[in-house]
C-alpha cells in the first residue's frame, strides 16, 4: 500500500473509487466540501484484462483520465503509471480503492453430505463471500460419482468449498465426498502450476483425512465446521477465508492485479460482495428489512436483510442480455406474454430474445422492443427472488436422532422472507438504472416482488453501491453520507393490499395529509393509482382495508403509516395479492393498458396506438 489514511477519516479530502468489471470499468470521485461528502462525477473505459493489454490497471487509468479531463483534478502521476497519493494540495487523492469483477468474478463450487443441510450452509457462505456458486455437490443430488467428477473437471472452478458432518459424527460420508473431489483433480481457469484453493469446513474428526487426500494437488485450507451441529450453523469464518483465498491466490493470477493490489488503501473486494455491503448499509440507514436485487446481463443477484440476516443468491443464468433466452426458458413464454398489452404470435417473441442475446449490447428502439424488455425483467426478477428464497431458510426444530438416514429425510423450513415484512427495497443494474422513466422500474419491481403492505422503493443512481460497499468496511459514516444523498434515488411507497376479490368490489381507502389537505382515496379490486409526493416529503397515511383484505395487521384492520415521496411518488395497488391476470387475452391486454395509463409509465398516444391494434 502507498499511503496510510487517517482511520477517522476527518483529514479526507478526496477519495477515488474504481470497479473493474468484466466488460467495462468504472470510477467514480467524491469530495469532501463545505456541506460534506458529495460524489461529484464518472470515468469509464473498458476493462484491459485480454490481449493484447493484458494489464487491468491500463483500463482503470484510462477511466480515471476521463475524470481528470472532466474535473481538471489531476489523480495520475506525471509517468502515468499509477495514482497519486495523497492529496498534496493541488493534485492526488487522499483514498483510493476498488472492487472487481473482471473475468467473470470469482466462480466456485460446493460440496456437501446433504443438498439441504451442510451443502446449503456452505453455499450461503460462498455467496456472502461474493463468489458465484456454479454447482452444488452433495451424496443425496441424484448423482452418480463419475457424473460428479465430470461436473467438476468440466466447470473448472476458481475454489471449492468442501463442508459436512457435525463434530463427533461420522466422517464417512463427509470423506466419500472428498474422494470425489479428489479423483476429479480439477485444473483452474487462471495461472499455469496454480494449485486450486479448497477449503474444508467440515467434521473436524475427519480433518486428517481430508489432509492426506487432497494435500498434494490442492492449497489445502481448514476451518471451523460451518455447522457443528445440527441446529448452530457458523458461516463468517468460512466467508472470511473465502475472500482471502480469493485475494490471495484467485485474483493474483489476472494480469495487473498485483500491480493494482499495491495502489490500494483497501483490499478489493468481489464487485457482488461490495453491492452486498451496500444492501446492508441501506437497512442500517433506515432501520428495516431489505430486499435489493441486481439485474445484470448474464445474472440477476438478490439480496436480502431480514432481521439482521443478511443473505445473498445468484441466479447466475438470468439475465437481459446473454442470458435472456434461458429466462424465457425458465420462466415459460406464456409468463412474459402475460405482461404485454398487445397482440404477439409467441414466435415473433422468441426471436425477438433471440436477437437481444446475439447482440447483447442493443438497446430497444421502439416502444414495443422496450414493453418486451420489461416483460422479461419481471420474470427475471420473480424468478431470482424464487431462488433467493430456497436460500434464506433455517432448519425446523432441534434433532435428536442423528444418523445419516434422519439427515437425508429432514427437510427446510419454508423461506422467513415474507414480503409483508420488507420495509424497503432497492434495484441496481442496467434495465433499471437506465429506465426512460423511474415509474418503470419500481413498477417492474412492484410486479415481480409483489410487494405487500407498505413499502419504500429506492434505484441505484449511476451504479455506486459496490464502491460505497467496500467504502463503509472502512469509513462507515462517509459512505453513509454519500450513500443517502447522492447514491439512493428514492422513488416512493407502494401500498399494497393482499387478498383476492371480484373487479369492481371497494377493496382499499386511503385518507392522506397533504400540503395542510386531508386527501381520501377510495380504490376498487385491480384498480392502480399514482399520487403524486414529492422527493424528502412524508405524509401521514390511514389505510383502511374492506373486508377480506389486508395491509399488513389483519383482515379489515385499518393501518396508520409515515409514507415517503420520491420522483415517482404514492403508488396505491388494489389488484390484490397474490397478482392475478384475467385470463381472457383481450380482457388482459385492456387491463396491462389500463394500468400503465394510470401510473403515467410510458407516452400515452403510442399506448393508445397499441391499443388500437388489440
Amino acid at each position: 500500500m502507498l499511503s496510510s489514511p487517517p482511520r477517522d477519516g476527518k483529514e479526507l479530502r478526496y477519495i477515488l473509487a474504481t470497479d473493474v468489471g468484466s466488460t467495462t470499468t468504472k470510477a467514480r470521485f467524491f469530495k469532501r466540501g463545505e456541506d460534506g461528502w458529495r460524489y461529484v462525477t464518472s470515468g469509464e473505459a473498458p476493462t484491459t484484462v485480454e490481449a493484447p493489454y493484458e494489464d487491468v490497471t491500463m483500463g482503470v487509468l484510462n477511466a480515471v483520465r476521463e475524470i481528470e479531463e472532466l474535473t481538471g483534478h489531476r489523480m495520475i502521476t506525471d509517468n502515468n503509471d499509477r495514482i497519486l497519493m495523497p492529496f498534496d494540495g493541488k493534485k492526488g487523492v487522499d483514498l483510493y480503492l476498488t472492487t472487481s469483477s473482471a473475468g467473470g468474478g470469482l466462480q466456485m463450487m460446493v460440496g456437501g453430505v446433504v443438498t439441504e443441510i451442510t451443502a446449503a450452509s456452505a453455499n450461503r457462505a460462498c455467496l456472502g463471500a461474493g463468489s458465484i456458486v456454479m454447482d452444488v455437490l452433495a451424496l443425496d443430488d441424484g448423482r452418480l460419482p463419475h457424473e460428479k467428477i465430470r461436473r467438476i473437471k468440466n466447470l473448472r472452478p476458481d475454489m471449492i468449498l468442501l463442508a459436512g458432518g457435525t463434530n463427533g459424527g461420522s466422517v464417512k460420508h463427509v470423506i466419500g465426498m472428498a474422494e470425489v473431489i479428489a479423483a476429479a483433480k480439477p485444473r483452474c481457469r487462471l495461472g499455469e502450476g496454480y494449485s486450486l484453493p479448497l477449503v474444508y469446513a467440515g467434521n473436524i474428526d475427519a480433518r486428517q483425512h481430508i489432509e492426506k487426500m487432497c494435500c498434494n494437488d490442492f492449497s489445502l485450507t481448514m476451518i471451523d465446521n460451518i455447522r457443528p451441529d445440527l441446529d448452530t450453523e457458523v458461516i463468517d469464518p468460512a466467508r472470511r477465508a473465502v475472500h482471502e483465498l480469493f485475494m490471495e491466490h484467485v485474483m493474483r493470477q489476472a494480469p495487473g492485479y498485483t500491480k493494482l493490489m499495491g495502489w490500494t488503501d483497501i483490499d478489493i473486494m468481489p464487485t457482488p460482495a461490495g453491492e452486498g455491503n451496500a444492501m446492508q448499509l441501506l437497512a442500517k440507514a433506515y432501520g428495516t428489512n431489505v430486499l435489493g436485487v441486481g439485474l445484470g446481463g448474464a445474472t440477476t443477484n438478490v439480496y436480502s436483510v431480514f432481521d439482521g440476516k443478511f443473505v445473498r443468491s445468484v441466479s447466475a443464468n438470468l439475465g437481459m442480455s446473454y442470458s435472456i433466452s434461458n429466462v424465457l426458458k425458465e420462466a415459460g413464454i406464456q409468463n412474459i406474454l402475460r405482461w404485454i398489452p398487445f397482440k404477439m404470435e409467441t414466435r415473433d417473441l422468441q426471436t425477438r430474445i433471440k436477437n437481444k442475446m446475439i447482440r447483447p449490447t442493443t438497446i430497444p428502439q421502439t416502444l414495443e422492443e422496450l414493453i418486451i424488455e420489461h416483460a422479461v425483467a419481471r420474470e427475471a426478477l420473480r424468478l431470482g427472488l424464487q431462488h433467493h428464497k430456497t436460500i434464506a431458510t433455517r432448519l425446523k426444530g432441534i434433532k435428536v436422532e442423528r444418523n445419516v438416514g434422519d439427515i437425508l429425510d429432514q427437510k427446510m423450513e419454508e423461506t422467513y422472507i415474507k414480503m409483508g415484512s420488507i420495509g424497503a427495497i432497492a434495484g441496481t443494474g442496467g434495465l433499471l438504472s437506465h429506465a426512460p422513466r423511474r415509474v418503470q422500474s419500481m413498477i417492474i419491481m412492484t410486479d415481480a416482488f409483489q410487494t405487500e403492505g407498505v413499502t419504500r422503493l429506492f434505484q441505484d443512481s449511476v451504479f455506486m453501491m459496490p464502491h460505497l460497499g467496500l467504502l463503509s468496511t472502512q469509513y462507515p459514516d462517509i459512505a453513509l453520507e454519500i450513500f443517502k444523498r447522492d447514491c439512493l434515488v428514492p422513488m416512493g411507497t407502494v401500498i399494497a393490499v393482499t387478498g383476492e376479490g371480484k373487479v369492481g368490489d371497494e377493496v382499499i381507502e386511503v385518507q392522506l395529509e397533504l400540503d395542510g389537505k386531508t386527501v381520501t382515496k377510495a380504490l376498487k379490486y385491480g384498480e392502480l393509482c399514482r399520487i403524486p409526493l414529492p422527493e424528502r416529503s412524508t405524509s401521514h397515511a390511514k389505510i383502511q382495508p374492506k373486508k377480506g383484505f389486508d395491509i399488513g395487521q389483519g383482515e379489515g384492520k385499518m393501518v396508520e403509516a409515515e409514507v415517503y415521496g420520491g420522483v415517482v411518488g404514492l403508488i396505491l395497488d388494489a389488484r390484490g395479492r397474490p397478482l392475478k391476470m384475467p385470463e381472457d387475452p383481450a380482457e388482459k391486454r385492456a387491463r396491462l393498458l389500463g394500468w400503465f395509463k394510470a401510473l403515467d409509465m410510458y407516452p400515452r398516444e403510442l399506448l393508445d396506438r397499441l391499443g388500437e391494434g388489440s
